[in-house]
């Protein structure tokens, strides 16, 4: 980073711990973007609301060649939580624009079509094939649109292919006519 971390706390004592965890989490973004500029971070003890207790809310602007990121007052009664969401949304933005200058794109799996050839219905699983003879497992909760009561053996589906720990798995299956 260009310029030194700017940290600052509003109504609030500045805290220790509170600092090094920013500072943690700020050398993440620094590391996936060399040419980062600077970075503030603000946090704010935010006046009580009539139902909660007292929120922090967390305030990041990052700034780049060409580009100004913001997050803003991310809350949470936690002020570490806080941070973490304020930073995790950042780290979304930032990984956005480092893609887009590699002129990459964020990849879409392209869907594929098949056949429910196995069905478990006390378990609500199933398998499908797919024409080139691969069979992708589903669970009741990868189905979209259709009750898993009613899927049937040599319905047609479409579906997201995945890999996942037990094998080939099928995401968001949807039944075709």
């Amino acid at each position: 980073m260009k310029q030194a971390l700017n940290i600052q706390f509003h109504g609030m004592e500045a805290s220790a711990a509170v600092e090094a965890k920013a500072r943690e989490f700020a050398a993440k973004l620094d590391a996936m973007a060399p040419d980062l500029m600077a970075c503030r971070v603000r946090i704010d003890l935010e006046q009580k609301h009539q139902h909660q207790g007292r929120p922090y809310g967390v305030r990041l602007d990052l700034t780049l060649p060409g580009h100004e990121l913001v997050v803003n007052k991310v809350q949470s009664e936690d002020v570490y939580v806080a941070l973490r969401d304020a930073f995790d949304s950042m780290k979304r933005q930032l990984d956005e624009v480092v893609r887009k200058r590699r002129g990459q794109e964020k990849p879409h799996a392209l869907e594929l079509r098949g056949e429910v050839v196995r069905l478990d219905s006390e378990a609500g699983t199933g398998f499908i094939r797919t024409p080139a003879g691969d069979e992708y497992y589903f669970g009741r909760d990868n189905l979209a649109g259709t009750p898993f009561e009613h899927v049937q053996e040599g319905s047609t589906v479409e579906f997201l292919p995945d890999v996942g720990k037990q094998g080939l798995q099928a995401k968001r299956v949807s039944v075709r006519g």
